[in-house]
């Protein structure tokens, strides 16, 4: 495909040319991948250190306790793994209501009765198996280092840390882990992690078994038994991630996939699906129309994916059945091109996240992401080793006449998720490795950065830069203070509540990408990190 490296927007940011890539939301973490590649690895060698060191200079994003998720391109064929974590074997909607109240609706929000069986170490090891081409413990030296060494805390961080300090000083080890003076760092400020360096010693030296039903699992039972919570290391030792087959949508001539439910990937899928029905190439590219249409077809996607996505097999439609062409088809006729509409769902039947992407000369390219889901997730730090642990129990519902009942709590079943990593194709061979973090803006980011390459031919970096919206619910939509104020304007004269909002860490996400420009020994990659975080994509 022929880009226009033309960018009309403002940015610091410039595309990095290279045959050997990594590009995440905090340099060191990029800088850790990049070192791997020099030391002999390859991409997916590159993204473990990546994911692990990242747990460390971005902990207001994900930890050692995280999930995670990975679609990679091993040179010859696309491979899916699901590292979301599984509820413990006590979890019942009667557990939850007992414990919290005959009338609660979903799982508490942060404690450690929010924390499922944590997926990203085991994504870690998975992934070195069957892919990698280093010792597993060397991937994991870099992050060990930054955690005993300590680093210098960047404004994104901080800002997000500080914001988060007031809600959890008093969730158990929480200021201990981070709160080291009795407040959140100042900007510049050193930090260092030694209990989640001698975590992740544990967890290179034993390949994840520490973390999986030994030491570790056993000291997280113990701290999770102390605060009121139910876990235990038998529950850690019978987790596995599980490999699946992602789930795909043609569109513009590229086919986009993503893992399938539990997550909201098929929320993107459901969006350009419903968007094939219209010539977006037609309407001007930052224009009322172009964004009307886009929002109105996330809005329909979310529609269905909210009543319907939870563990597969407990959903009452299939994916199939969700992205059925004819289907979608039914559901563009909805929209109104002169009005905003809310959405129902439709009938499918026929009778704070870190993403990271690294890529190498031998055409390995990693799409991964991992996350605690709210800010710092459950709150809850296991003293010993450090593990911050995520929240993503949060997700699940209680109430088994809610919107969605096919997501009730259940022992060993997994919540409906939102991270998502996105792999774009052509013809059956690998096109782009790309992510958006941040809760439901992801399937929203990749639509709007996918319509702008496809559609309108802009380049990674300048699809990454231009402005964004995000659909919250009902009629609400928050835009960017960069996006063109008639643009707005327009967007709110058709029906949409616009809030224009200048917090762009907390509300776009950010993105990273990289593009396959041909044989990536000779014409390698090109390579976007988006501005609204502090990321880096290096190379070589």
């Amino acid at each position: 495909m022929s880009f226009n490296f033309h960018n009309p927007y403002l940015s610091t940011r410039t595309p990095v040319f290279a045959r050997n890539v990594v590009s995440t939301s905090h340099p060191l973490a990029a800088q850790a991948g990049l070192r791997i590649l020099h030391q002999g690895g390859n991409a997916v060698d590159a993204a473990i250190a990546a994911a692990a060191a990242i747990t460390i200079v971005e902990p207001v994003s994900n930890g050692l306790g995280s999930d995670a998720f990975c679609i990679l391109w091993d040179g010859k064929e696309l491979h899916g793994l699901n590292a979301s974590g599984r509820a413990p074997a006590t979890w019942t909607p009667e557990y939850f209501r007992k414990k919290y109240g005959a009338d609660s609706k979903a799982p508490p929000k942060r404690g450690v009765d929010t924390v499922t069986v944590p997926g990203a170490v085991g994504s870690w090891v998975a992934l070195s198996e069957r892919f990698g081409k280093l010792p597993f413990a060397d991937l994991l030296q870099p992050a060990i280092e930054i955690a005993e060494r300590g680093y210098l805390v960047s404004p994104v961080v901080q800002q997000k840390w500080s914001a988060a300090t007031d809600e959890l000083r008093n969730q158990p080890g929480f200021a201990d882990a981070f709160l080291p003076w009795g407040r959140a760092p100042n900007v510049g400020e050193l930090f260092q992690f030694r209990t989640a360096a001698r975590g992740l010693r544990a967890i290179a030296q034993s390949k994840g078994a520490a973390f999986y039903g030994g030491e570790i699992a056993q000291a997280i039972e113990k701290f999770a038994a102390a605060n009121g919570g139910s876990i235990k290391a038998s529950d850690f030792a019978g987790y596995k991630p599980e490999w699946v087959t992602p789930i795909s949508k043609d569109y513009r001539g590229h086919t986009l996939h993503e893992i399938p439910p539990n997550g909201q990937g098929i929320t993107a899928l459901m969006a350009l699906g419903i968007l094939n029905q219209f010539d977006v190439a037609g309407l001007k590219v930052d224009g009322v129309d172009s964004q009307h249409l886009q929002i109105e077809a996330i809005k329909l996607a979310f529609a269905d994916v909210y009543r319907y996505v939870a563990e597969p097999s407990s959903m009452e439609v299939t994916a199939a059945q969700m992205l059925d062409d004819a289907y979608l088809a039914s559901r563009a006729k909805l929209i109104d091109m002169k009005k905003a509409q809310d959405f129902g769902a439709g009938n499918p039947v026929k009778g704070g996240t870190i993403y990271l992407t690294a890529a190498d000369e031998n055409g390995m390219m990693v799409s991964f992401i991992q996350s605690n889901y709210m800010g710092f997730g459950s709150g809850c730090v296991e003293p010993q080793f450090g593990i911050s642990l995520q929240n993503r129990g949060h997700a699940f519902s209680v109430d088994d006449k809610g919107l969605n009942p096919a997501n009730i709590v259940a022992p060993g079943k997994r919540p409906f998720h939102t991270i998502i990593p996105g792999f774009l194709t052509k013809d059956g061979a690998p096109v782009m490795s790309f992510g958006v973090m941040g809760a439901n803006m992801q399937p929203q980011g990749h639509v709007q950065t996918l319509v702008r390459m496809l559609d309108y031919g802009q380049n990674p970096q300048a699809a990454c830069d231009a402005p964004r919206w995000r659909y919250n619910a009902g009629f609400e939509i928050n835009v960017e203070t960069s996006m063109d104020p008639a643009t707005v304007q327009g967007l709110s004269a058709r029906g949409h509540k616009m809030a224009v909002i200048s917090d762009n860490y907390q509300d776009y996400g950010a993105g990273q990408f990289i593009w396959r420009m041909g044989d990536p020994a000779k014409e390698g990659y090109v390579v976007a990190s988006d501005p609204r975080r502090d990321g880096l994509a290096a190379g070589f």
